[in-house]
């Protein structure tokens, strides 16, 4: 099968979970509900395994594939989105293990065939509420027992809490220095959800706060060696950060889609043309030069996160700083898109019924989920700079 052939075929894919999707969007962002079907389909079409190598059963695509169809989803429901993203950021996490890890060489190869096959739906439980967005910083504390490690600690955001099957938990090394990540399936005892998402946009992303309380964790699940996880933890971030970018242009696309058709629909009744029929709302030059101004910056965007994603997967030197770029750039852009079409649409759009309010709450999470775009823009004048970014 050539590569041409390899997209069509995880593009199809995507548009045909993504109908699912959309049907589910309304219902998911209102009752502020996991969006259980959205998932259903996603495990079934076999995306939960785009990313993971065909010999443990995936679809083998890099970053680029990835991408798109984060692109698709997001377009219908950003919550979907996120939790998929997450997904493939754990994942990821999974995939990176080092091979010199005693999880590498047995839990690795179940977790990701479990993946592949649609069983497992993995997350990351990495923010914490010690160090707010520095999620890089666990405070979670860790004590070797013998070939275990016993964990307590408290994460403040964890993407599908309550219904992931699988999660990368972070906390100190043993000694309290350094970083540890472990895998640690759900039902864990002594690891748990303490709560519900209650938040401004992405509402059906179940983002809910964690609990370690005496945790005991096998040997076998520490992912890397003990206190040396934070290298690894910043590998997970080309992913996340190209796949946060995605997002945010499939919010910024939604929006375009939405503005364009009240556009085209809505009309001043009472102000005859010249040929005697109502003005349209897309009569108007301010209007329409708002909507294309949308419309650029989407393209804009779009093409930026296609060619970070690019870079990771054919490992440029640059790769790191273009999805550091991408994805505090495509954070702002999606605030700045939604306003225009807030302010395009007017007063329709400050309700429900064109779909527009959705886009406007849901573009907001990208600039304040950490890395923020703060904290990337420090990154990014680091990196420009030869400077050390810790």
């Amino acid at each position: 099968m050539s590569a041409s052939e390899t997209k069509v075929d995880y593009v199809a894919v995507a548009k045909k979970v993504a109908e699912t999707v959309a049907k589910n969007a309304i219902a998911t962002d209102e009752k502020g509900q996991f969006p259980t079907e959205s998932i259903k389909a996603l495990r079934e079409s076999g995306l939960l395994g785009l990313t993971i190598p065909t010999a443990n059963g995936g679809m083998g695509l890099g970053k680029t594939a990835a991408v798109a169809v984060l692109t698709i989803l997001a377009e219908q429901c950003a919550s979907t989105a996120m939790i998929y993203l997450m997904h493939l950021s754990g994942v990821e996490g999974v995939l990176t293990a080092p091979a010199t890890g005693a999880f590498h060489g047995g839990r690795r190869g179940e977790v990701l065939a479990a993946a592949a096959s649609g069983k497992k739906l993995l997350t990351l439980a990495f923010s914490e509420v010690g160090s707010r967005s520095h999620f890089w910083a666990p405070v979670s504390s860790c004590t070797k027992k013998g070939d275990e490690f016993v964990l307590n600690g408290k994460k403040s955001f964890a993407t599908a809490a309550n219904n992931a099957d699988g999660y990368l938990v972070s906390s100190q090394g043993s000694a309290g220095k350094g970083v540890n990540v472990f895998y640690v399936d759900k039902g864990h005892k002594g690891f748990s959800s303490t709560g519900a998402f209650t938040g401004l946009g992405m509402r059906g992303n179940d983002s809910g706060p964690m609990e370690l309380k005496d945790c005991s964790v096998s040997g076998k699940d520490l992912i890397t060696a003990d206190g040396e996880g934070f290298g690894y933890m910043l590998g997970i971030l080309p992913m996340f950060l190209s796949g946060n970018a995605a997002v945010s242009v499939g919010i910024m696309k939604a929006a375009s889609e939405a503005t364009a058709a009240h556009l085209k629909k809505s009309k001043f009744e009472h102000l005859p043309g010249a040929d005697k029929t109502p003005t349209g709302l897309m009569d108007l030059l301010n209007l329409r030069a708002r909507f294309a101004e949308m419309n650029v910056t989407t393209a804009v965007h779009e093409a930026f996160v296609e060619k970070a994603a690019a870079k990771v997967d054919a490992g440029a030197a640059d790769a790191f700083l273009a999805v550091m770029q991408a994805k505090a750039a495509a954070a702002e852009a999606a605030i700045k898109v939604t306003d225009l079409a807030m302010r395009t649409c007017g007063g329709a759009a400050f309700n429900k019924s064109i779909g527009l309010e959705r886009n406007f709450r849901d573009s907001r999470a990208a600039a304040v989920m950490a890395p923020t775009t703060d904290a990337l823009y420090e990154f990014i004048s680091k990196s420009l700079l030869g400077m050390p970014l810790f």
